[in-house]
């Protein structure tokens, strides 16, 4: 009889590459990894792992068992989620993540209503960068993940995962008070072409998604400086150091010496909650959406009502 907690050590080495970034995903240490791959090796009599220079990689066995892991482990999830939907109450631990200003603006609402209304509700939640929470949420080692797209740039949402809305989120421009065009209604992203950006970092979404849309409007941007956070973008304006696109969530308090216009494009996010379609029943999944609606409410407009498969 396979051992489940083996073939879990397994899957997480098939996932992540190697025996720190499985012991980090299971939350146990490296040599633990190592027992439990020693312990499987024997009761299927078949060599798994084999070295490939410093690391490891799986053998033909190893690949072909980490298969059958991965959907023996996914139907474990399906049947606790039954069971978990059957017995109707919102119990045990929940684990997610969320962009930094949906960390700020959502999550303090949303997990202290969890708290009141479910007290044997576990939550431990993280900020990530919407790829790695989706990537995540898919390996298993989150529950859910608030991620985001833009209106012109999507965010690819893997097979087997649900989505819900939250919220559009719209962005303005952010200026320095003496910036020349501080004083306009609205503004078009075409008269930025010689002004200093000051952006998210290289590689994200956000960033990428910036680049994209300047560079559609003819515009090749000239970047600044980098920032994650959106204070610390703001910051950067107010003291003089360029101009960033800053959307609602989040933002507040805008500092002294930044003065916020709005785009004639219309700039928006589409902010919206990921968890695996296998643990589609559990109470807490449903709760933490519900919990995230209501705080996306306070915020600003929310999307359409009911969860949409990808």
């Amino acid at each position: 009889m396979l051992n489940l907690e083996r073939l879990r050590t397994l899957d997480a080495l098939a996932r992540h590459g190697s025996v720190s970034g499985a012991a980090e995903a299971l939350h146990v240490t490296t040599s633990a990894v190592s027992q439990q791959m020693g312990k499987l090796e024997r009761e299927v009599d078949q060599q798994l792992l084999a070295r490939n220079g410093r690391g490891i990689r799986l053998t033909d066995a190893g690949r072909l068992l980490a298969e059958h892991a991965a959907r023996i482990l996914s139907q474990v999830e399906l049947a606790q989620s039954d069971l978990e939907a059957h017995r109707g109450q919102v119990v045990g631990e929940l684990r997610l993540s969320a962009f930094p200003t949906a960390a700020r603006g959502l999550f303090p609402t949303a997990l202290a209503a969890l708290r009141t209304r479910h007290p044997a509700l576990r939550v431990r939640s993280s900020e990530l960068e919407p790829e790695n929470g989706i990537a995540g949420v898919v390996r298993g080692d989150l529950d859910l993940a608030v991620v985001l797209d833009w209106y012109n740039k999507p965010m690819p949402v893997p097979d087997g995962l649900v989505k819900a809305p939250l919220l559009d989120d719209p962005a303005e421009v952010a200026l320095p008070v003496g910036h020349r065009l501080a004083d306009r209604e609205e503004v078009d992203l075409g008269e930025f072409a010689e002004d200093e950006w000051i952006t998210w970092g290289e590689g994200e979404f956000c960033h990428e998604w910036l680049m994209f849309t300047l560079r559609s409007r003819g515009i090749e941007p000239i970047v600044g400086h980098r920032a994650a956070e959106t204070h610390t973008q703001l910051n950067l304006v107010a003291a003089g150091l360029g101009v960033c696109i800053a959307p609602l969530l989040g933002r507040h308090p805008v500092p002294e010496g930044v003065v916020m216009v709005p785009l004639k494009q219309r700039v928006r996010r589409h902010v919206y909650v990921v968890w695996r379609a296998d643990a589609d029943r559990r109470p807490s999944i449903r709760a933490a959406v519900q919990a995230l609606r209501g705080a996306a409410d306070a915020v600003g407009p929310v999307g359409p009502v009911g969860s949409v498969g990808s």
